[in-house]
């Protein structure tokens, strides 16, 4: 019970890759190149699956008990990729129109959702309960595909990102040099109109006033998006940290199967919720409060859940199961 949680708190800290590029944003603005991040994550992210695939399994001796060292290393080094690309991908995306962002979203969504039906297809947590010498053991029954496939297939889906965006760049590169005459000719012809045409503005000079009016920068800290950070922080606590850290404690309970679906069907959220937003977009601040007053509600059961575990209420009741 004690290993997802592990597993949670590295993933938890992977957030120093994008504490990192904020800090580097704010020092030295402009002086970050995100091609160049983006391609050295997506590298480290293929070797990284790879090498779990390979060494998932070994484990080394720390202070007198074995543990899972290369696993909890080589799933760290993914978190922080993870997280990374968070704040890497999204900057590069605004180059793009802005219909362009919610597929990205979208994207983003199903890199969670393939593992997911990959792994409910692995068919893990099935046992059978049989007597032996009188006491009741459970005997696990062998999964579908082994765990190293699994994480092949993460690397196969690694490799392919990343040979995509390597596409992107070669065709975004081919459309600039494309348009690089067309704009040259254009720059010509509105230096041309302004020599020619001085008074700009509807044919009447533009006033100091107006120019400095232009200037002033729109403060960003309103009340609105205050409001709104606090509501990302609260709920990107509860789905990155929080939650995912108690899991084991709030699902296992109610047994292996259930946990397992939890994580599945949590993950498949996600995607679901970028191909709503597609379609229904949320902008008003009371019912974005709403909604996360919703979560709220249910993240505080499963905190209690967690809190009450290895007994918490309803436990062997299908209706126990079914809330969780």
């Amino acid at each position: 019970w004690n290993l997802p949680a592990y597993l949670s708190v590295l993933i938890a800290f992977g957030n120093i890759g994008p504490i990192a590029v904020t800090v580097t944003h704010h020092c030295a603005p402009g002086r970050l190149n995100e091609r160049l991040v983006i391609h050295s994550i997506q590298l480290l992210a293929v070797v990284a699956s790879g090498l779990l695939a390979v060494f998932w399994s070994n484990t080394v001796i720390i202070a007198g008990e074995q543990r899972s060292l290369p696993f909890l290393l080589f799933t760290f080094v993914l978190s922080f990729v993870c997280c990374t690309s968070n704040v890497t991908f999204l900057p590069f995306m605004f180059s793009y129109p802005p219909q362009y962002i919610r597929t990205f979203f979208i994207g983003q969504g199903f890199s969670a959702l393939f593992p997911c039906i990959v792994s409910l297809g692995q068919g893990v947590s099935k046992l059978e309960c049989k007597t032996v010498n009188g006491t009741v053991q459970p005997e696990y029954l062998k999964e579908n595909f082994p765990a190293q496939n699994f994480f092949w297939f993460l690397c196969v889906m690694l490799t392919i990102s990343a040979l995509s965006f390597l596409a992107l760049m070669r065709r975004q590169k081919g459309s600039q040099e494309d348009d690089a005459p067309q704009e040259a000719d254009s720059a010509a012809a509105a230096k041309n109109e302004e020599e020619t045409h001085p008074l700009q503005n509807g044919g009447t000079p533009v006033s100091e006033d107006q120019v400095q009016v232009e200037e002033l920068p729109q403060t960003f800290w309103t009340k609105r998006n205050i409001y709104l950070l606090a509501l990302l922080a609260v709920s990107n606590a509860l789905t990155n940290g929080v939650l995912p850290s108690v899991q084991s404690f709030s699902c296992l309970p109610y047994g292996t199967m259930t946990f397992h679906l939890s994580v599945v069907l949590g993950n498949i959220a996600n995607p679901l919720a970028c191909f709503l937003a597609m379609f229904v977009v949320l902008r008003a601040s009371s019912g974005l409060g709403f909604l996360s007053l919703a979560g709220g509600v249910f993240a505080a059961y499963l905190m209690a859940l967690a809190a009450l575990s290895p007994c918490p209420p309803l436990l062997g009741n299908p209706t126990g199961t079914a809330l969780v």
